[in-house]
């Protein structure tokens, strides 16, 4: 490998069979995020049948979607058509869109063999490697153009089973594990408990949970993770970040957020960048003094109306929760449901499952417990 984990560490995969590289030099993050990326895709993709794609940093996916509409909004960020609606391409688009901030320097994950459309795409943006299962005629030299010729482009074996077991060695003890491989579709049985839509998003809640550092929850909306709370200490912060994030991505299709005046030269991610720091009114005083000079004293007092960021948050709705472990407290509901959540999926199994369930009822939430922990590190 190119190092390991940092630029002064060295190292090598010494067993097993992993994804054949066809162009660059894979650093252990890299290989890491990859791994764990691909498995995210393929386990969605097998869930649902749709076409899946992640995009990865440090070892968790900023954002996971299936195929399926890309929204006016997504559409003009990423200077895409309705056209690309149900392919490839708009699986990936709708999972860098949930939090393109992390996203900027992602392992791309798909599902599918790499089409000439994706290909391209993946050219106009910030990214440091590629997974998927094949790659149709053409695509690699698209591909290999990338960061003057050392893009990383990896190819899985879909046919590859991983090993039952698997094992860690950490500071010389070596642990050994059996493999977390419980299909999810057998803990969301689809009996009409969930229709389809929303079990759908449960799923790949689920799914998305499983390759997540811990402790994490997945917020879902039509098919793709609006927020990820990924590593956090507690469960509540796990659910405020994940509904900060939900909040932000809905906040940029408001027309204040996604009409903000064109600036000369500015480029996409500088422009996507200014648009969280409005939406989510995360700015310093030295970057206000900037957005103002850029986009006008009218944003300015936009940015510092506190009045039209909630009636917009209240509109948003539809959103699956889905949570690795079990929720220990009905605040965890509370700031759900602040956050457009209709249907909360956890393990369930805590001593106050009961006062989380009654929080739910009480806020309008369905609340469906898996019994099925997903804690992944």
């Amino acid at each position: 490998m190119r190092y390991g984990m940092n630029p002064h560490q060295s190292a090598a995969i010494v067993s097993g069979h992993g994804p054949r590289v066809i162009n660059g030099e894979p650093s252990m993050i890299n290989y890491l995020d990859a791994l764990n990326a691909f498995e995210l895709v393929r386990e969605a993709d097998d869930a649902t049948g749709r076409p899946a794609s992640a995009s990865f940093k440090h070892v968790s996916p900023a954002g996971a979607a299936l195929a399926g509409a890309v929204d006016a909004t997504s559409a003009q960020t990423w200077r895409v058509g309705e056209a690309e609606d149900g392919s490839l391409l708009s699986a990936y688009i709708r999972a860098r869109d949930a939090d393109p901030k992390s996203s900027f320097g992602d392992v791309v994950a798909l599902s599918r063999p790499v089409d000439l459309a994706t290909a391209e795409f993946l050219r106009t943006v910030i990214c440091d490697a590629v997974i998927a299962p094949g790659f149709e005629p053409g695509t690699v030299g698209v591909l290999s153009l990338k960061r003057g010729g050392g893009f990383l482009v990896l190819e899985a074996d879909p046919r590859r089973v991983a090993p039952a077991t698997e094992r860690r060695d950490v500071l010389g003890v070596t642990i050994e594990q059996d493999r977390d491989t419980v299909p999810v579709a057998t803990v969301l049985p689809g009996d009409g408990t969930l229709d389809h839509k929303t079990r759908t998003d449960g799923l790949l809640g689920l799914v998305i949970l499983r390759y997540t550092q811990s402790n994490s929850v997945a917020m879902v909306r039509d098919g793709a993770a609006v927020g990820v709370g990924a590593g956090q200490q507690n469960r509540v912060d796990c659910v405020r970040l994940a509904a900060a994030k939900a909040r932000t991505w809905w906040l940029r299709r408001h027309p204040f957020v996604h009409h903000l005046p064109a600036v000369d030269g500015m480029g996409r991610q500088d422009r996507l960048n200014w648009q969280i720091r409005f939406a989510g009114q995360e700015m310093t005083a030295a970057q206000l003094r900037e957005f103002e000079a850029l986009f006008g004293d009218k944003a300015r007092s936009r940015y510092e109306d506190v009045t039209w960021r909630g009636e917009w948050t209240a509109t948003l709705g539809g959103v699956t929760m889905t949570s690795d472990g079990y929720l220990p407290f009905r605040d965890n509901v509370e700031h759900a449901a602040a956050a457009g959540v209709t249907t909360i999926v956890e393990p369930g199994g805590s001593a106050r499952t009961s006062e989380v369930a009654d929080s739910a009822a009480a806020h309008g939430i369905a609340h469906v417990q898996t019994g099925l922990r997903l804690f992944h590190h």
